[in-house]
This record gives C-alpha cells, structure tokens and sequence, in this order.
C-alpha cells in the first residue's frame, strides 16, 4: 500500500488492523531547497505515525532515526546511547529534524505506545545514488578529487533492516540503540569504493580554509547546473568532524547478531552501482 506520511487519512488506512509498524520514512538533505520539505517530512510526518499507531492500538513501533539525532560536538569524539543533544553549530538541519521527529516518538511512549529507537550511522548500500548517503558512491565514480582527515560510522542498509526486525519480535520498550557498523576514515572509504569502481581516488586533503572554498564552489555549480551539490556547507563540517559510535548496547541485546563487514559492503554496492551503469549504456 502506497502512501505518504503527511496524509493522515493514508496513514490511518494503512494501520487498520496493524500489529507492528518500522517508521523508516524520512528525507536526508543538507542543501538549503530541501530544508522545509525534510522538516515536514522527518517532524511532522513522525508525529502523525505516533499518533495514528496510538489511536489504531498498534502494539510496537520501530523508528528508524539516525546517529545525527545525538548531535555532534566540535572536537568530535566516542558517542553511545547516553549522549545528549547539544546545540552546536555542527549539527546539520537533517539532525535537528531527525532529533525534534524522536520527541514525538518519547511523546507517544509516555502516552503509552511501545516503541524503540534506532540510531543508524551514515547508511550504504546500492540505491538512488542521486540522493542521501548514497550519493559519495556517485561521487567517486566521477572521481571527486577532495578528502578531508574526518572519522565517521558506517553501516550496511541490509544490516539496519536486519536489526529493526529483530528488535521488533522481542519485547524491549522504550531504548534507543546505536547501529553501526564500523568507524572509519572518510579517505579509506573513499578509496575502497574507488579500487572496487576501478577509478581514480581522491589525492587531495582538504583544509577547513579549502572545504569553505570547495563547498561554495558546488554551490555555485549548482545554481547554474540546478543540481543538487557533491558539497555543502554542513556536510562539509560533518566530513571534517571525528566521531567514533559504539554499538556495545545493541551487540548485548542481540548477541546473535554480526555486522557485514564494510569491504563486503562496498563491494556489493560497487558491483550493482556498475551494472546499473552499464545497463544504460545497453
């Protein structure tokens, strides 16, 4: 059944007679165009699941949120479940839509709904490569010259799915829980989709005095081009940052679990991604 968040009535339709619902429907963008959609969509879009899954009696909900809802602090660091949000200037639009939609979802609890919180960390896996997370492998197959030294979590899509149906068949209420697979160097990942693409990896280290220069640069492309930027301003801050997330706390709660590894990963995305190339050419 097709629907769309901010319909009310669409929502309701579709949660008659539902037992359990995964609210993974969400808009990830850092350009300044898609800021009031994403608010509609992240905020508004998850206070109207919450409400419809308390009035339908749904017994559990899954939201699917991001490790951006915790906020990042400047000099970057270890995160877990206990972090607090903080305002900061590295925190992104996408991470304050991301943070206000998980009020909505405590709302719902301390009205009685059963839910939990899954934080991601930045989501791959083959997809719109045009959009979202999706878009570095885009990125290094036209072989964008630019690193920065940053440190960020990764995780594979399929691993994310795997998790929100597990959490969903027991009976944990009211957590949140990291899911992420590994933290790694943006260089290194940038390399590794680059061997498996066969293309050219960055060579060139950004400075913060650079980034500024390069995001304003993509900005500028793109209002002539009227495409969406390979850089912006606050992901240009989120390269540069160092955050390590520790997936202790889901890794004790499904102690059968195991992440795919980031290579294997890579490798699987890489080889749709080129096929998917490569069928445009047929």
């Amino acid at each position: 059944m097709e629907g769309d968040v901010l319909d009310v009535v669409a929502l309701g339709d579709a949660m008659e007679g539902i037992d359990a619902v995964i609210h993974s429907a969400g808009i990830v963008s850092f350009v300044r165009k898609g800021r009031k959609e994403m608010y509609q969509v992240n905020v508004e879009g998850t206070a109207n699941v919450v409400n419809m899954a308390i009035e339908k009696n749904v017994r559990r909900l899954i939201h699917i949120s991001s490790v951006a809802a915790l906020g990042r602090t400047a000099g970057g660091g270890t995160v877990n479940e206990d972090k607090k949000w903080e305002e900061s200037p590295i925190n992104t639009h996408y991470a304050k839509s991301k943070y206000k939609a998980e009020l909505e979802v405590w709302r719902g609890i301390s009205e009685g709904l059963s839910a939990v919180i899954l934080n991601p960390s930045t989501i791959l896996g083959y997809g719109n490569w045009n959009s979202g997370s999706c878009g570095i492998f885009k990125s290094i197959y036209d072989e964008f010259r630019w690193y920065t030294s940053g440190i960020n979590g990764f995780v594979d899509v399929e691993d994310v799915a795997r998790v929100a149906v597990l959490i969903m068949e027991t009976d944990i209420n009211e957590q949140r829980l990291i899911v992420n697979g590994d933290s790694w160097p943006f260089k290194k990942l940038m390399d590794t989709i680059a061997a498996y693409f066969g293309k050219k990896g960055p060579t060139r280290q950004t400075t913060p005095f650079l980034m500024a220069v390069a995001w304003r640069m993509e900005r500028l492309k793109s209002f002539f081009s009227d495409k969406t930027p390979m850089l912006t301003k606050e992901s240009a801050r989120v390269a540069q940052s160092k955050t390590y997330f520790v997936n202790e706390k889901l890794l004790k709660t499904l102690p059968e679990f195991s992440f795919t590894p980031m290579e294997e990963t890579i490798r699987k995305a890489c080889d749709k991604y080129l096929e998917q190339e490569e069928q445009k050419l047929h």
